[in-house]
């Protein structure tokens, strides 16, 4: 049976999940830490071997922040009617 890309993104999401789990518990087996020294933990065993990602816009997801800028906008409106306030 052949995974399709959905089943293989995810896959992979689900692992990196697992993973950051099993990481953070193998931390913190031999003593209490504190949240930052755990990142900090991370970080240093991780040796810079991260990669770093960009993220940007698709056409979709321009769409999508379009259509909730107009939602807020219709929500400040309604309230600025609502409270009488024109500097909301």
């Amino acid at each position: 049976m052949a995974m399709t890309s959905v089943d293989t993104r995810m896959l992979d999401r689900e692992l990196k999940k697992g993973s950051a789990e099993l990481i953070i518990l193998s931390i913190i087996e031999p003593r209490a830490r504190h949240g930052y020294e755990i990142s900090k933990l991370i970080e240093a065993r991780s040796a810079g071997q991260r990669r770093r990602r960009f993220y940007s816009l698709t056409a979709e997801g321009r769409r999508v922040l379009a259509r909730q800028r107009d939602t807020w906008r219709t929500f400040v409106h309604a309230m600025r009617l609502i409270t009488g306030v024109d500097h909301a």
